[in-house]
């Protein structure tokens, strides 16, 4: 030990000696180091090459065969490029509009804004309680539930109404009298061809429940929800033996004063009760309508109609109620895709904006503007309603994805915009979808006749571990399906898993 002490303390060659093997030693050790990297990257290349292959195959399988079909993918901390497939490309984008139309929402309105309506009448309640008329103005809440109306109603009892001797006086002027946008084919009476109104109930729809009678030839039983004067129900259903079709048609119609339900066909008797959801023609009736039913139960009594109309200069301000907020109200729209409550949050920009009424003509444009302000590449998307339901609406993958990372990136808004999307094999309109990317996968779903989308955010790792790996956002839209909605579905499902098992460092 002493030996090679002296020695490399005092003989110069072997110092020089030992400083050369040294060198050498470094000098292999990093040629090896660089070789370990390069394989290190070949493998890693490889493994993303495979992944790359794997999503092409997906979305070249036979649920997509003969389909347009546009993706995007990119890592949500730096925007990185891991996958692209036509990406500018404008595709028909059904329900994934709904983003848009969610990212402008939050960011226009606040996540904690709340939507008012207002009850005003003739002059205070008298001594015993009594106005005698009560006048109900919508202000574009689009989620008030027959729940909400009773809360509403037991708010005006606590305010001291006990009677109206007249009429019940609903007004939804806030909004223009456009129901439905005129680019929407095929209007039905099935509950996402709702209504767009400024007052509204139950989301402009309600539930018809049908079930066999006793014994064969009985007619059918028919139970509706809420059970209101206003839907009056038209029963013309008969109960069918076994060795019968069922066949069923439940309807809705325009009468003078209210809306006929009408059931025909039959039901074979044994058979299980089913539930139908249909919407109304006139939300601001059938609200009213409700708003009557619940003061009815709190034992205030309304003598007149319900009818419409709007309150007089100088009426007495009875009682304002708040909805709910609108990240509730976001929330509500994209995890069930509702139709009518996107369109509602686009007619109340235009209201924002100008004070002027609710409409699609006023409230598109804004919300492109709004859009394009906030980083939404202008070239990326061409809209004409907020909720996906027209054919004439156009979006990019690119578009998409620059507005998921926008509603991610925000403190404001930003837990209340992911929050909103369904979540794979979870809730909404992901329950029972994406099975292998369940907790993994947070996007938006949508369908129209063959048209299917994708669109939010995956995470890469193991799921139920706790795992936080890397965080992806995403974009596919295919178009001219051809082979079945449900195999176009399935193989976006698939897509979604694969980036689940993305190699994306």
């Amino acid at each position: 030990m002493q030996s090679w002490k002296n020695t490399f303390g005092r003989s110069p060659g072997a110092g020089v000696a030992l400083a050369f093997l040294a060198v050498s030693w470094i000098s292999m050790l990093a040629v090896v180091g660089v070789a370990a990297d390069a394989r290190a990257g070949d493998l890693r290349s490889e493994v993303q090459s495979s992944w790359v292959r794997a999503l092409d195959q997906t979305l070249s399988s036979q649920g997509l065969k003969g389909a347009e079909v546009s993706a995007l993918v990119v890592r949500q901390r730096d925007g990185a490029v891991l996958y692209a497939r036509t990406p500018d490309r404008l595709m028909i984008p059904a329900s994934n509009a709904k983003v848009l139309t969610a990212l402008m929402s939050l960011a226009a309105f606040g996540p904690t804004h709340r939507f008012e309506t207002w009850i005003r009448s003739d002059a205070p309640p008298g001594r015993n309680g009594e106005v005698a008329q009560l006048y109900l103005r919508g202000g574009g809440d689009p989620a008030i539930t027959s729940e909400d109306w009773w809360r509403l109603a037991a708010e005006l009892r606590d305010a001291g109404l006990r009677r109206v001797t007249g009429d019940l006086v609903v007004d939804d002027s806030v909004f223009d009298s456009v129901r439905w946008h005129a680019s929407v084919e095929g209007v039905s009476s099935r509950a996402y061809h709702a209504p767009v109104g400024a007052l509204n109930a139950n989301y402009g729809s309600f539930a018809v429940t049908v079930g066999p009678g006793a014994k064969v030839g009985d007619p059918v039983s028919v139970t509706v929800n809420p059970s209101i004067d206003y839907l009056k129900i038209s029963n013309l259903g008969t109960t069918l033996s076994r060795r019968k079709r069922r066949s069923l048609v439940v309807d809705r119609t325009d009468g003078l004063a209210n809306e006929i339900v009408s059931v025909r066909g039959g039901v074979r008797v044994g058979d299980e009760s089913k539930t139908y959801f249909r919407s109304v023609l006139h939300p601001e009736r059938y609200a009213g309508a409700v708003l009557k039913m619940q003061l009815a139960g709190l034992g205030v009594d309304i003598a007149g109609r319900v009818r419409a109309g709007a309150a007089p200069e100088g009426s007495f301000e009875l009682h304002t109620f708040e909805g709910r907020s609108v990240g509730e109200i976001v929330k509500l729209f994209m995890k069930f895709s509702n139709n009518g409550m996107a369109e509602s949050m686009v007619k109340n920009l235009a209201v924002l904006t100008d004070g002027g009424r609710g409409s699609w003509d006023a409230g598109v444009p804004e919300m492109r503007r709004r859009l394009v302000d906030r980083g939404v590449p202008a070239a990326g998307f061409e809209l004409v309603d907020g909720s996906g339901l027209s054919y004439h609406n156009r979006i990019a993958p690119r578009a998409l994805v620059a507005a998921l990372r926008v509603g991610v990136d925000s403190f404001r808004f930003g837990p209340e915009f992911v929050a909103s999307l369904p979540i794979a094999a979870r809730d909404g309109t992901l329950e029972k979808r994406a099975g292998a990317a369940q907790d993994r996968v947070r996007a938006k779903t949508g369908l129209l006749n063959g048209v299917t989308g994708l669109s939010g955010f995956a995470v890469v790792g193991p799921a139920g571990r706790g795992v936080s790996g890397e965080r992806l956002i995403f974009s596919v839209l295919a178009n001219s399906c051809k082979h079945g909605d449900d195999a176009a579905m399935d193989a976006l499902d698939k897509f979604a898993e694969l980036l689940t098992e993305a190699r994306a460092n």
